[in-house]
């Protein structure tokens, strides 16, 4: 192998690397806003929009039928 070639493959490892810290932490991130979204979605839902003894899932998927039934 030519010290050329050592070189390449030793740059491409260390790119590799780097790459793979920068996605794995924007997908660290994303989840993170995500699931902090969903729990406050399903908080509001709880606290303002559910009926007596209905659940967060049920309230959401009655008001996505509504917003349906308008259109």
């Amino acid at each position: 192998m030519k010290k050329t070639d050592k070189i390449i493959n030793a740059a491409k490892r260390g790119y590799k690397k780097i790459e793979d810290g920068v996605v794995g932490g924007y997908k660290k991130i994303e989840t993170t806003v995500v699931d902090g979204f969903e729990k406050m979605s399903d908080t509001v839902v709880e606290k303002f929009l559910t009926r007596e003894g209905e659940t967060v899932d049920e309230a959401k998927k009655r008001m996505t039928d509504d917003i349906k039934k308008r259109k």
